[in-house]
C-alpha cells in the first residue's frame, strides 16, 4: 500500500542553525503519528514542512503521490488536502464563529453559500459548540476556540489533519475537550500528525509515537514498544522526566 505521506531525507536549517537533518518517514492512510520529544527537537519545524510553511532545503515530501518540491505540482492544491491546528487558534476575531468557518470553503473551494453554512453547522455539532455559531471568537473560552479551529480546518475536508501542540496554550481543565475531538477524528480514521506534550494522547491514540531530538528521529515505534520498552537511552531519559 502506498504511504499517504512520504519523506525524505528531508533537511531544514534556519542560517547555521540546522533544525531538521535527514529526516525519513512514511504516514499510513488513517495512521495517527504523533511526534514527541523536548522543545527546540525540530517537531513542529517538521510538521510545518509537511505543508510547505516552511521551505526544506533538502529532500523530498511527498503527498499523496504528488511531490510538493515538484514546482510544477500546484502547491495551493495539495494544501487543500491539509488541515492545520496551531498552539494558537488564529481565528479573526472580527468575524462570527460560524463565518470564520465558512470562510475557506467559500473562497478556496468555491462552495456556494449554503453549502458552506451547513457544513459549519455540522462541523459545529461535532466539536461541541452549535450554540456558539453567532458568537464572536473574544467570547469564548480557550478550549472553545480551539474546538472552532478545528472545526475550521476539518470545513476543508481534507485528506489530512496536522496538530502542531494544539492544547500546549490552553488551561489545563480545557485540554480534554480538545483531544476529546481529536480522538473522535482518529475514531473516524483521520489520518492525523500530531506534535503533542500530552503522553497519555500518544499513548492511547496514537497508532505509532516518533521521538525526535535535535533534529533526528531517535526512535519511533507502536505506543507500548515506546513507552514501555524503548530501546534508546536518549528516549529512556526524556520518558523517565515527562510520565
Amino acid at each position: 500500500m502506498t504511504a499517504l505521506i512520504e519523506v525524505k531525507s528531508l533537511k531544514k536549517a534556519f542560517g547555521d542553525n540546522v533544525v531538521l537533518r535527514d529526516i525519513s518517514t512514511e504516514i499510513q492512510h488513517q495512521e495517527v503519528l504523533v511526534v514527541i520529544g523536548p522543545s527546540g527537537s525540530g517537531k513542529s519545524t517538521f510538521l510545518r514542512c509537511l505543508n510547505l510553511l516552511e521551505e526544506p532545503n533538502g529532500g523530498t515530501i511527498t503527498i499523496d503521490g504528488r511531490n510538493l518540491m515538484d514546482s510544477t505540482n500546484k502547491i495551493n492544491e495539495i494544501r487543500m488536502e491539509l488541515g492545520m491546528v496551531f498552539q494558537r487558534f488564529h481565528l479573526f476575531p472580527h468575524m462570527k464563529v460560524i463565518d470564520n468557518i465558512m470562510l475557506a470553503p467559500i473562497q478556496v473551494r468555491k462552495w456556494p453559500e449554503d453549502k458552506a453554512r451547513k457544513k459549519a453547522m455540522e462541523l459545529l455539532s461535532k466539536v461541541g459548540l452549535a450554540d456558539k455559531a453567532n458568537a464572536l471568537p473574544d467570547s469564548l473560552s480557550g478550549g472553545q476556540a480551539q474546538r472552532v479551529a478545528i472545526a475550521r480546518a476539518l470545513a476543508m475536508e481534507p485528506k489530512i489533519m496536522l496538530f502542531d501542540e494544539p492544547t500546549s496554550a490552553l488551561d489545563p481543565e480545557m485540554v480534554g475537550e480538545v483531544l476529546g475531538v481529536m480522538k473522535q477524528l482518529a475514531k473516524e480514521g483521520m489520518t492525523m500528525v500530531v506534535v503533542t506534550h500530552e503522553m497519555g494522547f500518544a499513548r492511547e491514540v496514537g497508532d505509532r509515537v516518533m521521538f525526535m531530538e535535535q533534529g533526528v528521529i531517535v526512535e519511533e515505534g507502536k505506543p507500548e514498544q515506546i513507552f514501555e520498552a524503548p530501546t534508546q537511552e536518549r528516549t529512556k531519559s526524556f520518558l523517565s522526566k515527562v510520565l
